[in-house]
C-alpha cells in the first residue's frame, strides 16, 4: 500500500475499510452504529473483523510505512503509548462519553477483611500509569514481574494505597477475578502484589465478563477492578445490582472510538472520513 496522501480522498486509499477487532466486542457494535450515523455505510465503508493482536500488528506495519489506516481504538491501551495515534472526534456521540473503571467487591468483605477492603477502596491510578505496566507486558515481561517493577518505581503510589494499614497475620486468602484485556491484566496484577505485601495469599483468575460479575455476586471471588462504567459493563451492573459493593472509580478517562495515526493531520473527526478532497 502506498504512503498516506493527504490531498486525495481517504476512502479509496484504504478500500473504505476500518480495521476492527473481535466480532463480539462492544466497540464493534458501536462502530457499526457509527457507520450508519455518519453516512459511511452508504458510501461503501465497512468494518473488518479481526482480533486485537491482528489489528495492532496491521497498525504497526502501517505506521512503519506511513500508510493510511483507521482502527477501533480504546484507552487505556499500550498502543497509545507505543504509537503516535489520536482519537477522531465523535460529534454525534455514538461512542458515548468517557468511561471510568470501577472496583467491585463481594458483600461482607469489609467485615471479613477490613485491611483488604480499605486498600481496594483507596486503589486509584491514571491511564498513563496503567499504560506503563501494559507496555512492559506487551514487550514480553511476565505480568506479575511488570507489576512488581512498576510498584518498586512508584513507592508514593503504594504509600497512598496502604498508609496506616497493618500487615495481616495468618496469610488469609483472597481471590480476584478479571477479564483478560491488556488493561485488566495490568491493574489486577498490581492490586494483587499490593495485597500480597499486606500479608494476603492472593490468587487471580481470568474469566469472561459475565462469569466475572457472577463470581463476585455469589461470593466465589472477593473483588475485581475491571468494571467499565457506565456503558461497557452496564448490563451486568444492572443484572447483579444489590449483590455486590461498588467502591467507585479506580481509573477515570477511559474511552473508545476510532483512531488514526497523527501524520494523518487532516483527518480529525469521523466526519472527515467522508471528505473527497
Amino acid at each position: 500500500m502506498p504512503k498516506y496522501q493527504a490531498k486525495k480522498a481517504l476512502g479509496p486509499q484504504i478500500n473504505y475499510t476500518i480495521t476492527g477487532i473481535d466480532a463480539g466486542a462492544g466497540i464493534m457494535a458501536s462502530t457499526q452504529k457509527a457507520l450508519s450515523a455518519y453516512g459511511l455505510a452508504k458510501d461503501n465503508w465497512q468494518l473488518q473483523t479481526s482480533s486485537t493482536a491482528a489489528m495492532t500488528s496491521t497498525l504497526d506495519k502501517a505506521i512503519r510505512h506511513k500508510q493510511p489506516i483507521v482502527i477501533t481504538g480504546w484507552q487505556p491501551h499500550w498502543m497509545f503509548t507505543k504509537y503516535p495515534i489520536k482519537f477522531l472526534k465523535d460529534p454525534k456521540h455514538v461512542y458515548g462519553k468517557s468511561e471510568s473503571i470501577h472496583t467491585i467487591v463481594r458483600k461482607g468483605l469489609k467485615q471479613d477483611q477490613p485491611t483488604a477492603y480499605e486498600m481496594l477502596d483507596r486503589f486509584y491510578w491514571t491511564p498513563a500509569e496503567m499504560s506503563q505496566v501494559m507496555i512492559q507486558v506487551n514487550n514480553g515481561k511476565d505480568p506479575q514481574k511488570a507489576a512488581q517493577q512498576w510498584l518498586k518505581a512508584n513507592p508514593k503510589k503504594v504509600q497512598q494505597w496502604t498508609k496506616g494499614l497493618k500487615k495481616v497475620s495468618g496469610k488469609p486468602t483472597l481471590k480476584l477475578t478479571y477479564v483478560a484485556w491488556d488493561s485488566e491484566i495490568a491493574s489486577t496484577n498490581v492490586v494483587a502484589e499490593v495485597l500480597r505485601g499486606l500479608g494476603y495469599k492472593v490468587t487471580i483468575q481470568a474469566m469472561e465478563m459475565q462469569p466475572m460479575w457472577a463470581s463476585i455476586a455469589t461470593n466465589v471471588a472477593d473483588a475485581q477492578v475491571a468494571a467499565w462504567l457506565p456503558t461497557t459493563s452496564a448490563k451486568f451492573y444492572s443484572d447483579y445490582k444489590g449483590q455486590f459493593v461498588d467502591l467507585g472509580a479506580n481509573l477515570k478517562g477511559a474511552r473508545v472510538g476510532l483512531a488514526v495515526p497523527k501524520y494523518m493531520t487532516n483527518i480529525n473527526s469521523i466526519e472527515d472520513l467522508l471528505k473527497n478532497k
